[in-house]
C-alpha cells in the first residue's frame, strides 16, 4: 500500500480508501448494501490490516447508520485515534424540515455535531460539503467550515461533486477572507466516466488539491460482470443503474480490460482500479464492498502495474468526445506546449 499527501497538506492517506456506503441499509441505500455491525467491522478490520488508513462516510448514508457503524468498527480496532484518517460529509436531507438540508451555517454546524455524536468521536480529519447548494452563498458555507476547523471538530475541509468554477470561486473567497481552504475534491472518475478530465483535473493539478475518487468501477459496470454478451442479473446496476454512463463506449473499455486482465493474470476490477492509481492527480480511490473477498480483490489492484502501452490502450478506447472550448485550446496551444518557462520558442 502506498500513501499519498492529501492535497497540499502534510497529511498522508492510503492510495485506497474504504467507503462505507454499504453499511446500514435504510431507505434508498438498501440497493447498495445492508451490512450490519459485525459484517462491516470485519471489512474495516481487513482493510486496516492490509494498510488502508483512510475511511470515508457521510451523514446521509443509511440515514446516519453508516456513521454509527463506522464509528463502532473503528473503535473496535483497538488502535489509537492517530492511526487512521476519517472523512465524512454533509449537505443532503437529514429530515423533512426545510432547514434540515443544504450548505447553510444553520445546517452544517448542526450536522458536524450530529455526525460526531454518531461516530463517537471528538473530531473528524476531513469534513466535506457533499454537493452544490445554489440557495446558500459560498461565503456562508465557508465561514461555517472555518468555525468547525477552528473549534477542532475537523482538521481539514473538502468538497464533493462541485464544478471547477465553483471550487475556484470558493478558493478565491477563502484566500480573500483568510479562511480555511478546501484541500480535496471527492468526485466520480472511471475508465467509463472521464468527464472530470475536461476542466476539473487541470484545476486540481493547478491548485494542488487532492482527488478522492468515488465509484471507480462505475457502479459495478467495470466489475467484469457486464459484457456485450449479456449483463449480470445479480449486479448492482440491475436495481440501481448509477452513475450514468455511455454503455456502448464503456463496453469498449471492458473489452480492453478483459484482454489486459487475461495477460496479467488479474481481474477486470483490478485493471480498472490500477488505471486510476496510475493517474498523477488521483490521491486515493474509494472502494466499497459487501464481502471480504470483494475487498480482497480490490486490494490486489495496488500490486498491478500497467505499462505505458496498456494505459494508452485504455485511454484510447474510451476517450472524451471533443467539445468547445477544449478543441480550440488544443489547437491554439499546440505551438506553446513543451516550451520551457523563461525560454524562447526558438530554443
Amino acid at each position: 500500500m502506498k500513501y499519498n499527501r492529501l492535497g497540499n497538506t502534510g497529511l498522508f492517506v492510503s492510495e485506497l480508501c474504504l467507503g462505507t456506503m454499504t453499511f446500514g441499509g435504510e431507505g434508498m441505500w438498501t440497493a447498495i448494501g445492508e451490512l450490519k455491525q459485525d459484517q462491516a467491522g470485519a471489512l474495516v478490520r481487513h482493510a486496516f490490516d492490509a494498510g488502508i488508513n483512510f475511511f470515508d462516510t457521510a451523514n446521509v448514508y443509511s440515514e446516519g447508520q453508516s456513521e454509527e457503524i463506522t464509528g463502532r468498527a473503528l473503535k473496535d480496532l483497538g488502535v489509537s485515534r492517530d492511526e487512521y484518517v476519517l472523512a465524512t460529509k454533509a449537505l443532503g436531507p437529514m429530515g423533512d424540515g426545510i432547514n434540515q438540508r443544504g450548505g447553510s451555517a444553520y445546517h452544517v454546524l448542526h450536522q458536524i455535531d450530529a455526525s460526531l455524536a454518531r461516530l463517537g468521536l471528538d473530531h473528524v480529519d476531513l469534513y466535506q460539503i457533499h454537493g452544490w447548494d445554489s440557495a446558500t452563498p459560498i461565503e456562508e458555507t465557508l465561514r461555517a467550515l472555518e468555525d468547525i476547523v477552528r473549534s477542532g471538530r475537523a482538521r481539514y475541509i473538502g468538497v464533493s461533486n462541485w464544478a471547477a468554477w465553483q471550487i475556484m470561486k470558493a478558493l478565491g473567497i477563502s484566500q480573500r477572507l483568510g479562511l480555511s481552504s478546501f484541500v480535496s475534491l471527492q468526485a466520480y472518475y472511471s475508465v467509463a466516466g472521464r468527464g472530470l478530465e475536461r476542466d476539473v483535473l487541470p484545476m486540481l493539478e493547478s491548485e494542488g488539491l487532492g482527488l478522492m475518487v468515488w465509484s471507480p468501477l462505475a457502479g459495478g459496470f467495470l466489475s467484469g460482470k457486464y459484457t456485450r454478451a449479456g449483463d449480470a442479473a445479480d449486479g448492482r446496476r440491475a436495481s440501481f443503474d448509477f452513475p450514468p454512463i455511455d454503455k456502448d463506449r464503456a463496453y469498449d473499455a471492458v473489452d480492453v480490460m478483459h484482454d489486459i486482465a487475461a495477460a496479467k493474470g488479474c481481474t477486470v476490477p483490478q485493471v480498472a482500479l490500477a488505471w486510476l492509481l496510475a493517474k498523477p492527480a488521483v490521491t486515493s480511490v474509494i472502494v466499497g464492498a459487501k464481502r471480504t473477498d470483494q475487498l480482497e480483490d480490490n486490494l490486489g489492484a495496488v500490486d498491478i502495474a500497467l505499462s505505458a502501452e496498456e494505459i494508452a490502450q485504455l485511454d484510447g478506447c474510451c476517450p472524451l468526445p471533443s467539445e468547445y472550448p477544449g478543441w480550440m485550446l488544443e489547437r491554439q496551444g499546440a505551438y506553446r506546449r513543451g516550451v520551457r518557462a523563461g525560454a524562447t520558442e526558438e530554443q
